[in-house]
């Protein structure tokens, strides 16, 4: 499957997906029969434009309004070119609710296409799957093993907790930790997971191992989905690459792969966070704990270190909580994020009880026999020493073309994180992504600022890929009417009482008026809690549904809520403004409370705008002000989802008719006409959409 040459040598088969994309596509095409699927244009423009790339394995950047339909777009010409050249499509997604319409409605979708048409039959029996991270597959060698030595391992708590796992193992069919409800303990699952040295062929029966089970499935299948923080993840690591792959061989993460990265315009974002350094006092403290945890006098040193293993890891662990308790103090006393920008001077105590502890573990695994124990110790070797330098790479700044900086995270802000990332992440996406010798395709319905993609192209390291635009077929004149009020406040310190309750007033104004439900996008978590504790009794004094981010729900579960109320009203913050997928009346109304403009002091964006400014270059123009229309974008775009949806984007910020670079928002509106309401006029002006008859 994974090889592109056959046995003798011979040069890879030509791909049809060109040829057959014309018949798919085309006006009368298959797609309309027998499927009866409308003709789109713009969506043939799409696949023909893939078709192509990958056919030379050329990168291209394609922006596709909603509508398009590009799902199919894409996926149809690469399941062929998987096919006819034995090759693997990648399709990584942001959300995990574009990864759920792919796998259970797209896909699907092409296989009765394939069926359907005598001449397509051949591609109907494609294969696909879902690539997850290890860390979510039960290894059943290690849970073999937690059971046999659970004596030294698990308090009695713990040991009830492995023991439903144990229960559950006999009757999962993949073994995926978000099958078992509900969720596992994190430390009794860190324990049985795969995410281990010791889940490797050499230990696990391919047959019994849940990952190595996913693994084998993986090596079969044409087209690969998986999400962007798995990606970068993997790369970094070099992960699934490193398998079986050498460096001379084309591909991403297998050899001769392609890639399709829908939603591509968080790429950018999402391979910053992966590129960079991320460590945690919780997460040190959860891999110590591992090896001897103080309170429960259970862990992997339990049988074989005795006292000597226990103090060296309290050592450590008393250690960390005096050092991420120094860098709380120096870094984070009056501010949540705050940029490291020289070398530290905080004392690295932790280093030397490190230093023992990996000597220690180090010792002790050589004294063991090849075997899956010596290889677990091992494991944690090198987990100690990696720790230590990412500690002195933070400290002591060694990156310069790096960011570093200090961030509080966790429901009380309890947990220190050192983290940096690169300045600019393109050379990085040139080297991994563009750079490999094979098609990455990316596409999205914001990548375009003002009409040109180049800005994007530059960002993300894609400076020679061929770009296209196609605009979608949606009747947003007829179909979306767009408010902006002109008289609420902009906070500021002596004012953001006042700005609040005329958001609030305003809020609950607006969705009063539309008889479906409405999702209002904040900027701001204290905003939203705020306003949300002011007007949830409101709103069930009226029979509506209010549902806050932040609650107990997921988003997922939250957009389900939304859907199945059809009238609900939902509060959400940064996640909400891209991805949410409610058609419908359930979703008639998006409120924009202020325009999503990054924080300007985020210790990321303060780099790259010490850079441009270096460079003599203006930071709002070149990156603020183009990542805050993106996000527009992508927040408007949640309203319309089908060609019959209709309803009233609402927008609270005023600057959007005060400022200069307002126009550049109301450019970008899919329906640039908008009416301005006051307090005053939108009794008068404010008119909804009625309600549909179904």
């Amino acid at each position: 499957m994974i090889s592109l040459t056959e046995d003798n040598g011979d040069a890879k088969p030509i791909s049809e997906a060109p040829r057959l994309v014309n018949s798919i596509f085309s006006d009368g095409g298959y797609l309309s029969d027998p499927l009866f699927l409308e003709h789109r244009p713009e969506q043939e423009m799409m696949a023909k434009a893939i078709a192509h790339a990958l056919s030379h394995d050329n990168n291209l950047l394609f922006e596709a309004g909603t509508g398009v339909g590009k799902s199919m777009a894409y996926l149809v010409p690469g399941i062929i070119q998987a096919m006819d050249q034995s090759r693997q499509m990648l399709v990584s997604t942001h959300t995990i609710s574009l990864q759920e319409q792919i796998e259970t409605k797209d896909l699907p979708l092409c296989r009765r296409l394939f069926n359907e048409v005598p001449e397509l039959k051949k591609y109907a029996d494609f294969k696909s799957a879902v690539l997850l991270g290890k860390s979510n597959y039960l290894c059943t060698t290690r849970l073999a093993h937690a059971l046999a030595e659970k004596a030294g391992l698990f308090s009695d708590a713990e040991y009830e907790e492995l023991q439903r796992i144990a229960d559950w193992s006999e009757s999962t069919e993949h073994g995926i930790r978000h099958e078992l409800r509900p969720a596992p303990k994190v430390e009794v699952w860190d324990m049985v997971n795969s995410d281990s040295s010791s889940c490797s062929r050499r230990h696990c029966d391919g047959t019994q191992c849940f990952y190595h089970k996913a693994r084998a499935r993986l090596k079969e299948s044409h087209v690969i989905i998986l999400n962007h923080a798995l990606l970068f993840s993997l790369i970094k690591s070099g992960g699934a690459k490193s398998e079986g792959a050498t460096h001379e061989e084309r591909g991403i993460l297998f050899p001769e792969d392609f890639l399709v990265l829908d939603e591509a315009h968080t790429v950018a974002e999402v391979a910053t966070d992966h590129f960079g350094l991320s460590l945690s006092s919780y997460g040190i403290e959860r891999s110590l704990k591992m090896l001897y945890n103080p309170r429960t006098k259970k862990g992997l040193l339990k049988k074989r270190g005795g006292t000597d293993a226990a103090r060296r890891v309290n050592d450590v662990i008393e250690a960390s909580k005096a050092f991420f308790s120094r860098v709380d103090e120096h870094y984070l006393s009056t501010r949540p994020i705050v940029r490291s920008r020289e070398v530290s001077e905080i004392d690295s105590n932790i280093d030397g009880p490190l230093e023992a502890l990996h000597s220690f573990v180090a010792k002790l695994a050589d004294s063991l026999e090849d075997g899956r124990e010596r290889d677990e110790l091992l494991e944690h070797k090198s987990r100690l020493k990696g720790i230590q330098a990412s500690i002195n790479d933070w400290l002591s700044i060694t990156d310069k073309t790096h960011v570093y900086w200090a961030e509080r995270a966790g429901k009380n802000q309890s947990t220190v994180i050192l983290r940096s990332a690169p300045i600019d992440v393109a050379p990085e996406l040139r080297r991994y992504l563009f750079g490999c010798g094979v098609s990455v395709i990316c596409t999205s319905a914001t990548l375009a600022i003002a009409g040109e993609i180049e800005p994007f192209a530059q960002r993300i390291g894609a400076d020679s890929a061929k770009h296209m635009l196609v605009k979608s077929p949606f009747d947003y004149e007829q179909n979306m009417r767009v408010y902006i009020a002109s008289d609420v406040p902009l906070p500021t310190p002596q004012g953001a009482k006042l700005s609040i309750q005329v958001l609030s007033d305003y809020i609950y104004f607006c969705a009063r008026k539309v008889t479906g439900g409405t999702l209002v996008l904040f900027t701001s978590h204290s905003d939203l809690r705020t306003i949300a504790q002011d007007l949830e009794p409101k709103f069930a004094e009226d029979g509506r549904k209010l549902l806050t981010q932040g609650d107990s729900l997921s988003r997922t579960e939250l957009a389900h809520q939304m859907r199945s109320l059809g009238n609900a009203v939902l509060f959400g913050t940064d996640s909400f403004w891209t991805g949410v997928d409610i058609p419908g009346d359930a979703l008639s109304q998006v409120i924009i409370t202020r325009l999503p403009f990054d924080p300007p002091d985020h210790p990321i964006l303060e780099a790259r705008s010490d850079r441009l400014q270096e460079e003599g270059l203006n930071p709002f123009n070149e990156i603020t002000l183009p990542d805050c229309i993106v996000k527009f974008r992508q927040g408007v775009g949640r309203l319309i989802r089908s060609k019959n949806d209709r309803g009233i984007i609402t927008i609270l910020d005023s600057r959007i008719l005060t400022k200069p670079y307002g126009r550049l928002f109301i450019e970008s509106l899919p329906n640039p006409a908008f009416q301005k309401i006051t307090k005053e006029s939108r009794e008068a002006l404010f008119r909804p959409y009625s309600k549909r008859s179904d």
